[in-house]
C-alpha cells in the first residue's frame, strides 16, 4: 500500500497537492475506497451533527480533525480537509472491509519488508489508526503535556514531520507507516466522490476544476476554449450524500 500522492513534505501547498493527485482523479471519478456503509455503530463511537461515526471515538475524531487540518489546510483557494469532512470519510473506511483488511493476506511470517513490497504490518488499517492515535497522544502528553488536538498548529506540524521522517518513537506503532496511511487516506477523502463521506460540498473537485461524472457532456464536446460553467456533480448528483450515511 504505497503512497499514491508521493508527497514528501508535510505542509502541502495547494498547487503541489493538485499536481500530485491529478492523475488519480483524472482516471475516473476520483479515488473509490473500499467502504461498507452499513457498518453498525457501537457505544464507543462519536457523532457530530447529523453524522454517525461508525468506528472512531470522540478523542480519535479530535485527533484526526487536527491532523487532516494540517495536511491539507484551508487557504485562500478554498476549504481544507477538515472542512471537506475527511475525518468522516476515514471513519467510514475504517468501519468497512478496508479497515478490517478483509481482502488482504494478513498471516505471517512478519518480517521487515522493503518499500516495494507494500504494507507489511500485523495490524489492520483500523487497528493501525487506533494504536497510532493513542501512541501519538501519549508522545504529545509526555513532550508537551497536551493531546495532539490541543497543540498549536506549528507544534502539530512538528509532530507530523517527526512521524513522517520516523524521528518520533511510538510505543507500539511504526511512526512512518502510520503517517503514510494517514496522508494517503486524507488525499483520498479530499478527492473521492462525496457519496463516500468526504469531499464535502465538492471542495476537492472545485479546487481541481473537475466537473464530476455528469451523465453526458455532448453539448460541451465542440466548445473548445470555453469555460465549463456548470457546478460539479457526484454519483448522487449535487446532494452527494450516501443514503445510509447515518446508519
Amino acid at each position: 500500500m504505497g503512497n499514491p500522492t508521493n508527497v514528501r513534505t508535510l505542509r502541502i501547498s495547494r498547487r503541489n497537492l493538485l499536481r500530485a493527485s491529478a492523475i488519480a482523479v483524472a482516471a475516473g471519478c476520483g479515488v473509490i475506497p473500499r467502504v461498507a456503509w452499513c457498518a453498525t455503530p457501537n457505544s464507543s463511537t462519536g457523532s457530530r451533527g447529523s453524522e454517525a461515526f461508525a468506528y472512531f471515538t470522540q478523542d480519535e475524531i479530535a485527533f484526526l480533525d487536527a491532523a487532516v487540518d494540517r495536511l491539507i489546510p484551508a487557504d485562500d483557494l478554498g476549504p481544507g480537509a477538515k472542512e471537506a469532512n475527511v475525518t468522516f470519510f476515514i471513519d467510514q473506511q475504517m468501519a468497512g472491509s478496508f479497515g478490517r483488511a478483509e481482502t488482504w493476506y494478513m498471516q505471517g511470517p512478519w518480517k521487515q519488508g522493503t518499500p516495494q513490497q507494500g504494507y507489511q504490518l500485523k495490524l489492520t488499517p483500523a487497528q493501525l489508526y487506533r494504536a497510532g492515535i493513542r501512541d501519538v497522544n501519549e508522545y504529545c502528553q509526555r513532550t508537551f503535556k497536551k493531546d495532539f488536538s490541543e497543540l498549536d498548529a506549528g507544534i502539530r506540524d512538528r509532530v507530523l514531520h517527526g512521524l513522517e521522517k520516523g524521528d518520533i518513537a511510538l510505543r507500539d506503532t511504526p511512526a512512518k507507516d502510520f503517517f503514510e496511511m494517514l496522508l494517503k487516506n486524507t488525499g483520498e477523502g479530499f478527492f473521492a466522490d462525496p457519496i463516500y463521506g468526504g469531499n464535502q460540498h465538492f471542495a476537492g473537485w472545485t479546487l481541481l476544476g473537475f466537473p464530476g461524472p455528469r451523465y453526458n457532456y455532448i453539448n460541451e464536446i465542440d466548445q473548445f476554449g470555453k469555460p465549463y460553467t456548470l457546478p460539479p456533480v457526484g454519483l448522487a448528483g449535487r446532494n452527494g450524500s450516501p443514503a445510509k450515511r447515518n446508519v
